[in-house]
């Protein structure tokens, strides 16, 4: 497969900045549904009793921090995951002037961080990734409060803000699911941005069933594959829970006949990597770097509740392994023609395993 076999045109304008004013107003495009074009709010009248739709419960934490360096000079981190205690894998910037042992007053008063060691990429060369110490100033709580205090929404960087105090409070609140229980993302699962306390129930009340998982997104799902051939590349290694609880969910489904509805890209990553026979899932933690294009047996996924996703990026490979190439690149076509929204704060689509399987029979 070539990177190229990925592309679409995108006008910038289709790009989403800000998010829809109802989470569950934004509109939905169903594949092989006579009336394709819909709203998120409709999602329990496209499910059936018996469905299982299944949630990433992680928690975006507010891991863009900025500050100064001991020489004044600006300086920004990106969080990524701990390493140990109040220790942090965090992407710097700027990278190259950092220096080991450096200490840097950190934006808002509550914290400092130091650096400790710049770490190496795959090919040996020393990177934007460091380790840093993160240590508390004054008062303000434990180091996780202070982060959530002073630090910022990781917004994806095609969010465009004019200033920088510019939506800090929207995107603190709409960059975040309703649900989010398990502090550790860096990017948000953007399919289950479009969920309400309110759809929620409506769905419990049609009769779907509802389980979580749990897998922390983090800056990889926006690293761009570099290379023609996609089979080479290298995808990014996320952390992962699927609870028991999930796992007994999905048994259940399959025992009555209903469908696993996944809610986003890192919901099908999660459960594909857990997959057993018959369409079953085992419970664990771990990490995965599932990478899955074109030509993947799916096992456990039926229907996909997605949103639009960059240009040659994995998600959309992931998504056109799910429901066919051609199907995919025609709904974003039409999609872009109908005005929808692109991207972390657009708009969705919600596709079928069956209808990339039986081409041209509508599964609803």
């Amino acid at each position: 497969m070539q990177l190229r076999d990925f592309d679409y045109d995108l006008p910038t304008e289709r790009i989403a900045q800000v998010p829809a004013a109802r989470r569950d107003a934004a509109r939905m495009l169903v594949a092989g549904n006579r009336e394709r074009h819909r709203r998120v709010t409709e999602l329990p009248e496209l499910l059936e009793p018996g469905d299982l739709l299944v949630l990433n419960d992680t928690r975006v934490i507010s891991a863009r921090l900025t500050g100064r360096r001991p020489s004044g000079g600006a300086f920004e981190l990106l969080l990524v995951e701990p390493v140990d205690g109040d220790v942090w894998r965090a992407l710097a910037r700027p990278a190259k002037k950092l220096r080991p042992g450096e200490v840097c007053a950190l934006d808002g008063g509550l914290l400092t961080a130091t650096a400790l060691e710049r770490e190496r990429d795959a090919t040996g060369e020393a990177g934007a990734s460091w380790t840093v110490l993160l240590e508390p100033r004054g008062r303000g709580g434990t180091i996780a409060e202070r982060i959530e205090t002073v630090g910022r929404m990781p917004l994806p960087p095609y969010v465009r803000r004019e200033r920088d105090d510019e939506h800090v409070e929207v995107d603190r609140e709409r960059y975040q699911t309703v649900y989010a229980r398990e502090p550790g993302a860096v990017a948000a699962p953007t399919a289950g941005l479009h969920f309400t306390q309110e759809l929620l129930a409506r769905l419990t009340e049609r009769g779907v069933e509802q389980a979580c998982v749990t897998l922390h997104v983090g800056p990889g799902t926006f690293r761009p594959v570099e290379v023609e051939r996609v089979e080479q590349h290298c995808m990014h290694a996320e952390r992962f829970e699927l609870p028991p609880a999930c796992a007994e969910a999905v048994g259940r489904c399959r025992e009555r006949g209903g469908r696993v509805v996944a809610v986003g890209t890192t919901v099908v990553r999660t459960l594909e990597a857990c997959a057993m026979p018959e369409g079953r899932v085992r419970a664990g933690a771990g990490q995965t770097d599932l990478f899955i294009v074109p030509g993947h047996r799916f096992g456990v996924v039926d229907l996909m509740l997605t949103n639009f996703h960059l240009p040659r990026s994995t998600l959309l490979m992931l998504v056109c392994a799910f429901a066919g190439r051609e199907l995919v690149l025609d709904l974003y076509r039409e999609a872009v023609e109908a005005g929808y929204r692109f991207y972390s704060y657009g708009d969705a689509m919600l596709i079928s395993r069956a209808w990339s399987e039986a081409a041209g029979e509508a599964w609803a």
